[in-house]
């Protein structure tokens, strides 16, 4: 078995244990990811995580009521775009969306306690947070080293005692480790945003009170004006379509359905435009109703 693999493994077992395994969510990483980072903004601090190496074994525990109480995905990042893999997982699996988050990607450098700016020879973290700094890390001659992930820096920094290496990661991360955060929001691009969902598998998955928004599945007949035909009714039926993403459907020749996410004032507002929109689309699937996400 690999390192990651032993790592998380321990990581699960220990969430599990913590939380019953029903107290606890499936997450794509470490403890002190961003992943956990919006389950305590979702839940509260008392909810467990089950670390995991892949999106898809994320997928695997949410679906298993023995091992989880659902799962938190991300899905989309506004520089970055959407995560394509995972819609293809969500569509492929039992899992409801029972909610969202949409948290501000904050990176910070961090450092073991009494360690200086001077001490810094080499910073590690996860690529994309690297990139997310460039501007910030290129004013120090420091060597930078990709890591898998960002809040596995922080760990391995505090667990090697390193008088010279630095991280980069979440506050979070910081405060697990008991690491030192020596430069905050160095990140060049203020305004990232990653959005999560809050998976839960569907027998287990009630009405959200006060819901306005839902996440729609269809594809059409893909005769001319098809498509257009549906987007007009849901435009009609006074929603505002706030995504809408494409996917082709495998084995045919060049057809393609569509996610949509919509948002409403009453439920009753969107079940009309559901109505409507069932006789003139070949396939349709609600993955779930739930409450509009607040930025955090």
């Amino acid at each position: 078995m690999s390192k990651q693999k032993n790592e998380i493994s321990v990581s699960a077992t220990s969430s599990q244990a913590d939380g019953n395994g029903l107290n606890a969510v499936s997450i794509q990483g470490y403890e002190g990811s961003f992943h956990q980072v919006a389950v305590r903004q979702f839940f509260g601090k008392d909810m467990g995580i089950i670390p995991c190496a892949t999106f898809h074994e994320v997928i695997k525990i949410a679906s298993n009521k023995k091992e989880s109480a659902g799962g938190v995905m991300a899905i989309e990042n506004s520089i970055a775009g959407s995560i394509l893999a995972n819609y293809n997982l969500l569509q492929k699996s039992n899992l409801r969306i029972a909610g969202e988050i949409y948290l501000q990607i904050r990176q910070n450098l961090m450092v073991n306690p009494g360690v200086t700016l001077e001490d810094i020879r080499e910073v590690h973290s996860h690529p994309m947070a690297i990139q997310q700094c460039l501007d910030y890390l290129h004013k120090y001659n420091w060597k930078l080293i990709e890591t898998e992930d960002t809040a596995l820096s922080a760990k391995h920094i505090h667990q090697h005692h390193s008088k010279h290496v630095a991280a980069i990661a979440s506050k979070l991360a910081a405060d697990l480790f008991d690491l030192h955060i020596i430069a905050p929001n160095i990140h060049t691009m203020k305004n990232n945003y990653t959005r999560f969902l809050i998976l839960k598998r569907e027998e287990e998955y009630g009405k959200i009170e006060n819901a306005d928004k839902a996440s729609v599945n269809f594809h059409t007949d893909h005769s001319r004006g098809s498509l257009a035909r549906v987007l007009t009714a849901i435009a009609d039926g006074g929603i505002n379509l706030s995504k809408l993403q494409s996917f082709p459907i495998p084995g045919s020749d060049w057809k393609y359905s569509f996610h949509a996410d919509m948002e409403f004032e009453t439920i009753d507002q969107f079940n009309g435009v559901i109505e409507h929109i069932k006789p003139i689309t070949a396939g349709l699937k609600i993955y779930g109703v739930y409450k509009k996400g607040r930025t955090v």
